[in-house]
């Protein structure tokens, strides 16, 4: 069973800064960060006007709140957005000018340690959140790509209240093998941040052999590397849904399966399979869908859809704060 007080009671232990930038274009964003502030489940960090928002509301008061305009430390994100960006032809004015924007500024403050994380994307596409992320904190690891997940979790007679990740379903387009088995990686280190013990199934229309294709063999081969790769995880590829998922059918179609049909961290062989499958469950299995959560960053920042509610950002914020790495100070001491 999915536990989210758990994952509350975590969050309120590390206190991470999370930092919103939507905050004075987005209801929803104020109205969650109001629940986050009160139930000290994170810290809070607004991006905005601090007069023009304890106009709105005098809660605000009691809030920090930074303005990339009169920010004390200004000069120096501009020069770390600078430093990050010279190469491919910024110069320092441009710098100077992107700096205001709320999603750039938001990213710098992670970048220079003034945030632990942040989160956005109730008010903008995608693009918007994730390309400063990928031009200022970046890879952890130079050779690996970013990726995302889903959580999926609720009320549902299949599951019974146990949670998937699904990866990746909104980011990577077509991942060859070695990046779906990085996914994979990604994704374990994601399900053990949410205290899910992940159990990976590497999904095909295939399972075991039983079709043939360059499809197939990208999917068995994803596995075979992850599996040499992370040796105290179980796993098992190629799989059907049916084969990962229900323990007949597995018992069945790969009797020798380590994964008894018990899968929870559903690796999907490229985006389309990936989204369409989250939704799907979203929508007719009547899951929650939390996501796409970002994997692979050296800092954690995170995307909402434009269609979450007050509770996807909250839930969204304490997944931020669990994935924040407890040794990683940044750069403001």
């Amino acid at each position: 069973m999915f536990d989210i007080k758990k994952l509350i009671k975590k969050a309120k232990k590390k206190q991470k800064t999370i930092v919103f930038p939507e905050v004075s274009f987005s209801d929803r964003t104020v109205e969650a960060v109001k629940i986050l502030q009160k139930k000290k489940y994170v810290k809070v960090l607004l991006v905005g006007d601090a007069s023009a928002l304890i106009l709105r509301d005098k809660i605000f008061e009691d809030f920090d709140i930074v303005n990339p305009v009169t920010f004390p430390d200004r000069n120096k994100l501009v020069k770390t957005l600078y430093e990050k960006r010279k190469e491919k032809g910024m110069t320092m004015e441009q710098a100077d000018e992107l700096e205001k924007d709320p999603y750039y500024f938001a990213t710098l403050l992670v970048e220079c340690g003034y945030a632990d994380g942040m989160v956005a994307g109730a008010e903008a596409s995608t693009a918007t959140t994730v390309r400063p992320a990928l031009q200022i904190i970046k890879a952890k690891n130079k050779k690996d790509p970013v990726s995302s997940c889903f959580l999926m979790f609720g009320k549902n007679k299949f599951l019974k209240g146990k949670p998937l990740i699904l990866s990746d379903c909104g980011v990577l387009e077509k991942p060859d093998a070695d990046t779906l088995a990085v996914i994979a990686s990604q994704s374990v280190k994601t399900a053990r941040a949410l205290d899910i013990e992940p159990k990976v199934a590497f999904l095909s229309y295939s399972t075991k052999g039983s079709a043939k294709s360059e499809d197939v063999d990208k999917v068995r081969t994803a596995y075979e590397k992850f599996k040499r790769k992370e040796k105290d995880v179980v796993c098992d590829g190629e799989l059907q849904f049916d084969a990962a998922m229900v323990g007949s059918v597995s018992e069945h179609k790969s009797p020798e399966s380590p994964l008894k049909g018990d899968a929870n961290v559903l690796v999907y062989p490229d985006i389309q399979a990936g989204n369409i499958c989250y939704k799907t469950m979203q929508y007719v299995g009547g899951l929650t869908a939390v996501g796409p959560i970002l994997q692979g960053l050296r800092k954690p920042i995170n995307d909402l859809s434009r269609g979450c509610s007050v509770n996807d950002i909250v839930l969204v914020s304490i997944i931020t704060a669990l994935q924040c790495e407890d040794n990683n100070k940044g750069d403001k001491e």
